[in-house]
């Protein structure tokens, strides 16, 4: 999985013979500068574009074939042994109202050298069935975290915060909440010179500014009711400077993101998936305690968990997803949840390349 955060590839080996799913191996490929640069850079149209995204998307597999190597060397497992790896891609564009989703790689390339069955383009047939294509992960979240007994949320901060409803009638809700990592991430590599702000301590150190808070918060998605998805197509630079006030101080804009995170969290858990009795939480922010913190303030009485103690590190849990999802195309059984992408029905997801 390479995700909106675009920070790199985390591959998992999964056993799905007991369940929950083990996970023999992981792997985590950072992103050169220069890639994570240009997959930046094809979020926005630009010159070129076709032939830029068909050579990003080489050197993606290349660097999708250097995890799946690493995994099956750190496992001392054979490669006939695999059935398939589930290969997402790089979104560059989501845009499923206007009919369609383009996710970078090259699936071909990958086969070529893993010499394994690929599993890719996993969101198209959604959006050709009417749906929005996102979110996929909920079916997953359903085959591991429900519970007959508790009605729950999984919260999944990535780039784009999204959240799956869990009911104790098996009912299985999702949908994209707000911008996640997304904001915050690009306001420090802007002023920080970091991609990342670690563990919140930047925005710990500035004010939660009212009226800024209030603007972004008029953004009518958040207010959309499900099914939806989103993406940097929406929450990108230019839709945050055009609600700046230049006065603002860089630090406090940092705390008004981490805000802004955090309650379009607790506003969609109220409005959309009420009397939630327990939130577990997965994804790269769960390593900012400072943006949990104020989650797990706001969320309140719920408790709210890390996916950890679920057994599932929360760095892996897409990654898992996903090749959940291939194990779903390969044994021909549906990975989408109509009730969550509004597709007209269920639908086996991806595209398989042979080894």
């Amino acid at each position: 999985m390479s995700g909106t955060s675009l920070d790199g590839v985390d591959a998992v080996l999964a056993d799905f013979s007991s369940k929950p799913p083990v996970v023999l191996a992981s792997a985590h490929r950072p992103f050169p500068a220069a890639l994570r640069a240009e997959l930046l850079a094809l979020q926005s149209p630009g010159p070129d574009e076709i032939a830029r995204a068909a050579v990003a998307g080489n050197t993606l597999s290349i660097t999708y074939a250097a995890a799946v190597e690493e995994v099956l060397q750190t496992s001392s497992t054979e490669k006939k042994l695999i059935r398939a790896v589930g290969c997402h891609g790089q979104t560059v564009r989501h845009r499923p109202g206007s009919g369609f989703t383009c996710q970078i790689g090259n699936p071909a390339l990958l086969a070529e050298l893993s010499g394994i069955r690929i599993v890719s383009d996993f969101r198209s047939r959604d959006i050709a069935a009417g749906g929005q294509g996102a979110p996929l992960a909920p079916a997953f979240h359903a085959e591991v975290f429900s519970d007959r007994t508790e009605k729950r949320a999984i919260l999944n901060i990535g780039g784009i915060a999204n959240l799956t409803g869990l009911g104790t009638d098996g009912s299985v809700m999702g949908f994209d909440c707000g911008p996640g990592n997304a904001l915050m991430d690009l306001w420090s590599a802007l002023h920080q010179g970091t991609p990342f702000d670690d563990s919140g301590n930047w925005a710990s150190g500035g004010r939660v500014i009212p009226t800024l808070l209030a603007n972004l918060q008029r953004e009518p998605y958040f207010t959309q009711p499900p099914p939806k998805s989103t993406g940097r197509d929406l929450f990108n630079e230019t839709w945050l400077r055009a609600r700046l006030d230049s006065a603002c101080d860089a630090q406090s804009v940092q705390s008004t993101l981490l805000e802004l995170t955090a309650r379009s969290v607790c506003d969609a858990l109220q409005h959309f998936l009420p009397n939630t009795q327990r939130v577990i939480a997965c994804g790269g922010g769960t390593k900012n305690r400072r943006l949990m913190a104020r989650t797990r303030e706001l969320v309140a009485p719920a408790p709210l968990e890390s996916s950890d103690h679920y057994g599932i590190d929360p760095q892996l849990v897409e990654a898992l997803a996903f090749a959940w999802l291939a194990r779903q195309s390969i044994l021909g059984l549906p990975g989408n949840v109509p009730a969550v992408t509004g597709a007209a029905g269920a639908r086996i997801l991806g595209a398989v390349y042979p080894p």
